[in-house]
């Protein structure tokens, strides 16, 4: 198990896409692809079966399969981050044991979502899970539907697991934890580089670096306003609709993983594929992940 400052030097960590056989099963070998791109950019660390790797479309033996084997293939070359957290805590509890059984590093934990709870339940739900290893903790209000406050991130952040916030909420919040000794990775792409030059970040858990891992890696490393400036139309585009809509729908367009679709995604449409090909095509083609972007071919694609 890594220390909780190792974790903590961690700058740039991608929250993986999950690509899929032509059948609909979790691809192994392109994974393992993508994954060592990742490595070959330089990027610090991935988050297995997050919302980009679509951990809400699996069932958990598919989950921590993909974990355990990314332990095992990838463990000694980068930090593991499991998405183990479920808005049902003995679920969290018994797939955060199993995550770490399998040698994660660390844990990405969310806080109850739909069926929401109190501030003291939110309390109790972080206790159990930070009790069993190092965390994350993720605050995203537009999908949980309710914002981790500094009242409540605050207390668990003394709890000796706590690894720090990927907090959604602006880079005025990261500001104020980072004044006070907690650490913090940006959740939005857009955001990260002013988070982590002008306010201190930690650094960003990443969906852009999918696509162009050398590229937030050059945007953690140094301040780089001419290229953040140049890189905001693509990463704008990738939330053109809800993650993982249109990095799935990039992946693809580039020919790195297959054209197959987990419902209920499914692609952009052709003039939104049309302004993603003109934004990668600009870029440096050995910069993006799979090369120059052509359109989906609809006739090739799968909804599975």
């Amino acid at each position: 198990m890594q220390s909780i400052q190792t974790l903590k030097k961690a700058s740039l960590i991608t929250a993986i896409k999950t690509p899929y056989t032509m059948s609909g099963d979790i691809d192994l070998k392109a994974y393992d692809r993508l994954v060592d791109m990742q490595i070959n950019a330089g990027v610090d660390g991935i988050v297995v079966g997050g919302t980009t790797g679509e951990g809400q479309l699996m069932h958990w033996e598919e989950h921590l399969m993909l974990i355990a084997h990314s332990v095992s293939k990838f463990g000694n070359k980068l930090l593991i981050i499991g998405n183990t957290g479920s808005n049902n805590t003995r679920e969290a509890i018994k797939a955060t044991e199993y995550g770490f059984a399998s040698g994660m590093h660390a844990a990405l934990q969310i806080n109850p979502y739909y069926g929401r709870t109190s501030k003291e339940g939110l309390k109790a739900h972080f206790q159990r899970v930070l009790d069993i290893g190092p965390a994350f903790i993720y605050n995203v209000p537009g999908r949980t539907g309710q914002d981790l406050t500094p009242e409540i991130i605050e207390p668990l952040a003394k709890h000796k697991n706590f690894v720090g916030v990927k907090e959604c909420a602006g880079n005025e919040r990261i500001a104020h934890y980072e004044a006070r000794g907690i650490a913090c990775w940006s959740g939005n792409d857009d955001e990260s580089h002013d988070g982590k030059h002008s306010f201190q970040s930690h650094g960003v858990i990443s969906v852009t670096s999918n696509i162009i891992p050398g590229l937030m890696r050059t945007l953690m490393d140094s301040p780089n306003k001419e290229l953040n400036s140049r890189l905001q139309p693509l990463m704008n585009w990738l939330f053109c609709e809800p993650n993982p809509i249109a990095i799935n729908s990039a992946l693809i367009m580039t020919g790195a993983v297959s054209p197959v679709f987990r419902l209920p995604y499914v692609p952009l449409n052709a003039e939104q594929q049309k302004q993603g090909m003109a934004l990668l095509n600009a870029l440096s083609e050995k910069d993006v992940v799979g090369g120059k972007a052509t359109l989906i071919d609809e006739t090739l694609l799968k909804l599975v």
